[in-house]
């Protein structure tokens, strides 16, 4: 496996982990960030991040595919995996879209 795969594992699996224990009430969501004086991002601040997260891994597979297509790296199956990762997220992030749209244009539908 390429060592851009193996550095996101155990923050995916942490991240699994803590999302099962959150499901079977083992642990129950915090306080406001808020009430300590913590600035939440907005949301186009988190879009930006997502935007840039996936056009990363977007840069990321391209690199390992071409490595693995001009010879340099033999890791055909972590270049698939990069390749299916950035996939599966550039999808998600059109289906999010599309959904942002469609609220959009039903709100504007919408009677005064």
């Amino acid at each position: 496996m390429s060592n851009a795969t193996m550095v996101t594992m155990p923050p995916l699996m942490n991240q699994m982990n803590l999302h099962s224990e959150m499901a079977k009430g083992a642990i129950s969501v915090g306080p406001n960030p808020r009430d300590f004086g913590l600035q939440t991002p907005s949301f186009t601040e988190l879009m930006e991040q997502k935007v840039a997260a996936i056009n990363t891994d977007q840069n990321t597979s391209s690199a390992l595919i071409k490595a693995v297509d001009s010879g340099e790296s033999d890791d055909l199956v972590g270049a698939m995996v990069a390749s299916q990762k950035a996939s599966l997220s550039f999808s998600a992030m059109i289906q999010v879209r599309n959904r942002l749209v469609q609220a959009f244009d039903e709100v504007m539908k919408m009677p005064i």
